[in-house]
């Protein structure tokens, strides 16, 4: 198949959006991504006061929406306060709508 300008957006905006639905695929995930909407940034020991999960499951999941980018996170010796990476989170929101819009 020749590749295209228009085949490689398509491609990349379907990369993008299946990695950030698998990211989303885990009700730990969504349930964090709603308190970081309310508390704007945490650290790994806020969530697990309100998670039922053990710090390392919080660890793991937050792991995951890092690597996509949907967090991010500041180093502030010995921890680490993670927050919504607003540019990314733009991002899927926009990549989603025009999905469902669809």
């Amino acid at each position: 198949m020749k590749r295209t300008i228009e085949n490689i957006e398509y491609q990349e905006t379907t990369e993008a959006l299946a990695l950030f639905a698998k990211a989303l695929g885990h009700p730990t995930r969504i349930a964090i991504l709603q308190y970081l909407e309310t508390e704007a940034c945490c650290f790994t020991g806020d969530l697990v006061d309100v998670l039922p999960l053990a710090q390392s499951t919080v660890s793991q999941h937050l792991k995951e929406l890092k690597k996509v980018g949907l967090i991010q996170g500041e180093l502030k010796p010995p921890k680490i306060k993670y927050c919504i990476n607003k540019e990314v989170w733009e991002q899927a929101k926009t990549l989603f709508a025009e999905f469902f819009d669809k």
